[in-house]
């Protein structure tokens, strides 16, 4: 069961982690891995079960976990916000797309402190996950937010405990802002965090940061806008500062040139632009070039292929950013160039 008191995802009536839709047809897709994507998932699934009859059991366990199912062969798909290299997919016989666009934010928990109110910028965030900064009212925190009445309250940092491509993205970025991180911490989906205590999955942690006088996280955004959780702006590449939500998710997946990523393996982190969101992120879906069970996957693909052409508003409700009709049109000449029968017919068409 989900550890929240209030359920996450009220559209489709579920818990976190569990089923999208009830096992009983035998139609029902099977999936699992990222957190990032939940709710959005659910939702769609809630929307496309109504309108096909056809259900969505989709498991959220982290990206790790849903590398490991879809190797493994236990699932129909598999969903990763660490996109795989062009040999990682090749050696396990998978391709990979994207699916949505989203953004990872940094979630506190200060009392007097409001949702966005809090300002931060990628050489702090970095200082405060690595148990350099370790008071609210820091010198360098207070530098960026002057007029801002920060409490003595002492830093509890809250990161994942599973293998995550939130954490791949988040460290990546932090990679990027700070040497400090990039030598003595790393970027990956799952690292030796200096400091902090663990929860597992997007719901773990933000549920740990709501529990917790003076924590600091990282959700997806979706978490942080449904649980009314206090999210920081931040200071993006070109100095200036911004608040998560689509419009900066999108600035900053605008100049992603997805016809020119080998396998759709594109980083989003740390791009330019006035009004992008520095840590902006995809997230992507991984299914077999030569499934054993091919009508299986043709039916995953017709859900993904109706998330892409009727999805789009309900990502927009909750902030996400669609893909672009170019960059779905590439995916789904993908689809036809790489998924295939033992015959070395297309499923998709």
């Amino acid at each position: 069961m989900s550890l929240f008191r209030k359920p996450l995802l009220t559209t489709a009536g579920l818990v976190a982690g569990a089923v999208l839709a009830c096992s009983a047809f035998a139609a029902d897709i099977s999936g699992a891995g990222a957190t990032f994507p939940y709710p959005i998932y659910a939702k769609w699934a809630d929307a496309y079960k109504k309108e096909t009859g056809v259900g969505l059991n989709y498991q959220s366990i982290g990206s790790g976990g849903g590398i490991k199912q879809i190797k493994a062969k236990t699932v129909t798909f598999g969903a990763t916000d660490k996109p795989l290299s062009a040999d990682e997919l090749e050696a396990a016989g998978l391709t990979q797309f994207p699916m949505v666009m989203g953004g990872v934010v940094p979630v506190v928990n200060l009392k007097g402190i409001t949702p966005g109110q809090l300002v931060l910028d990628g050489r702090t965030l970095a200082d405060l996950f690595q148990g350099r900064i370790t008071k609210w009212n820091d010198a360098a925190i207070a530098k960026l937010n002057p007029g801002v009445a920060l409490p003595k309250t002492a830093v509890a940092v809250v990161h994942r405990s599973d293998g995550s491509g939130t954490t791949y993205n988040f460290t990546y970025y932090l990679g990027e802002v700070s040497e400090s991180w990039r030598v003595n911490v790393g970027v990956e989906a799952s690292v030796e965090w200096p400091v902090g205590i663990g929860g597992k999955g997007n719901e773990g942690v933000a549920n740990m940061v709501t529990q917790t006088d003076g924590a600091i996280g990282y959700v997806e955004y979706a978490y942080a806008k449904q649980n009314k959780m206090t999210y920081t702006k931040m200071i993006n590449k070109d100095g200036k500062t911004v608040a998560p939500d689509a419009d900066t998710f999108a600035a900053a997946a605008a100049n992603a040139d997805w016809s020119k990523a080998k396998a759709f393996r594109l980083i989003l982190a740390n791009q330019p632009g006035a009004n992008s969101w520095p840590m902006t992120a995809a997230t992507f879906i991984l299914v077999y070039k030569q499934p054993e069970k091919t009508d299986d996957v043709a039916a995953a693909l017709k859900f993904f292929d109706w998330s892409f052409k009727k999805g789009s508003k309900m990502a927009d409700e909750l902030d996400y950013v669609p893909m672009p009709e170019s960059v779905v049109k590439l995916v789904e000449a993908s689809w036809t160039a790489n998924i295939k029968d033992k015959a070395g017919q297309p499923l998709w068409k």
